[in-house]
């Protein structure tokens, strides 16, 4: 008896639920038609308490090519030299303002109205200030934007040095990565990637200057650990640590004579095979650009540093031609000086590398693996500045084995 008021108690509520779910069902269903049926004869809907209208914002061009009026608007470049390339003149009704963007090759109109109408003049007789002004706005809009693109088959084809010795740097931007074809690892053990760290930013720089268009190069990280010096000393500065070996004097000073340092073991063992006279574009060329660098060549051991120590700081610089490749500066990372213990340790190295405005995360990392660094300035009696693997900036002494990173010039 109480098992068959169990199942018909069990079958009446099984039906009221059955009931309740239908009914909400269909009043689900007439809600949603009727909805549908609003949006499609009114033509507008509520969005987070606004409204869609239709806007028929049209803009009308008038479009003339060396005066003579197109249908189209044309492509730019139509090939290389300034014969090749368009300046162009946007007007627009009501007093709006328009801008034509040469990088995306579009106009730009703010305070649009209903039914604005511009117009276009393209023309291609530019005066040599417009084609350098063209060219400018080129290289300015790649070095501010990050792209991070594989352009390894640029260095292959050859067409990487053409598109950087022109100063056009048609397709390249920062970020953009080159795979080694040498086959050499970094400390990560994977085959090296190299960076476009900046565009052109050494440019009229160095003593004499240097005035050929070129791209900065980093690794992506560190291509080995090696020390500063074999004690912990700053004796002779950067110029004079084994990181780039110039002669060191009786008086503490570096000289110009070369002994032979790590950097040169990196050049020979790492860049040179991609960049260098028997690089994969098989030009027999050089592409590595010799520069000449203002390097900290003594240091005072009771001077007064940055960190308000008299525990030693830069005191001398010298000029040392034919540079080939160099540690970044505090300043070619962060944007400022940290630790770097006076003004001789920076010289022309005082511009921070655009890679490291847009992504920062370079600074210390490249994909899943995070690293520290050698900076080239001088720090104390004893120290080198570097790039801590925790974010921070750092210092080590000089004894200290930690990532190698230089940077070099191409083109």
């Amino acid at each position: 008896m109480e098992l068959e008021r169990f199942t018909k108690n069990k079958k009446r509520k099984t039906f009221v639920i059955g009931a309740i779910i239908g009914i909400c069902a269909t009043i689900g269903g007439i809600f949603l038609y009727k909805s549908y049926a609003y949006y499609e004869s009114e033509k507008e809907y509520n969005v987070i308490e606004g409204i869609v209208p239709d806007f028929s914002y049209d803009v009308k061009f008038a479009i003339e090519v060396d005066n003579v009026k197109q249908d189209n608007i044309p492509t730019t470049p139509k090939g290389t030299g300034k014969d090749k390339y368009y300046k162009v003149t946007a007007t627009c009704d009501e007093g709006i303002k328009a801008e034509w963007d040469y990088n995306a090759w579009n106009l730009r109109v703010e305070n649009i109205n209903k039914g604005t109408k511009c117009k276009l003049a393209f023309n291609s007789e530019l005066t040599e200030e417009d084609y350098q002004e063209y060219i400018e706005a080129g290289v300015a809009y790649r070095r501010n934007t990050y792209r991070g693109k594989d352009i390894t088959n640029k260095l292959k084809d050859g067409s990487l040095f053409s598109e950087i010795s022109s100063g056009k740097f048609d397709d390249i931007f920062v970020g953009d990565y080159i795979t080694s074809s040498s086959g050499q690892k970094d400390v990560s053990s994977k085959t090296v990637v190299w960076l476009i760290a900046d565009l052109d930013n050494y440019f009229y720089t160095g003593n004499p200057v240097l005035n050929k268009h070129h791209a900065t190069i980093i690794p992506a990280i560190p291509l080995m650990n090696a020390t500063m010096n074999s004690t912990n000393t700053t004796i002779g500065g950067y110029a004079g640590s084994a990181m780039v070996g110039y002669e060191v004097g009786s008086d503490e000073i570096a000289t110009t004579t070369k002994n032979g340092g790590t950097l040169d073991t990196v050049l020979t063992t790492y860049i040179e095979p991609d960049f260098g006279n028997n690089n994969p574009s098989k030009d027999n060329m050089d592409h590595i650009i010799p520069y000449n660098n203002l390097l900290t060549n003594k240091v005072d051991k009771t001077r007064i540093n940055r960190e308000g120590i008299t525990n030693g700081a830069s005191s001398n610089w010298a000029w040392y031609s034919s540079r080939k490749l160099d540690l970044m500066s505090e300043i070619n990372v962060y944007g400022s000086t940290v630790q770097s213990s006076s003004l001789y340790d920076t010289g022309i190295d005082n511009r921070q590398y655009a890679i490291f405005k847009l992504k920062h995360k370079f600074m210390d990392s490249y994909g899943t693996y995070v690293f520290q660094n050698w900076l080239k300035d001088v720090v104390s009696s004893s120290q080198f500045a570097g790039v801590g693997g925790d974010g921070s900036s750092r210092n080590f002494s000089a004894t200290f084995s930690t990532g190698v990173r230089p940077r070099f010039l191409i083109g």
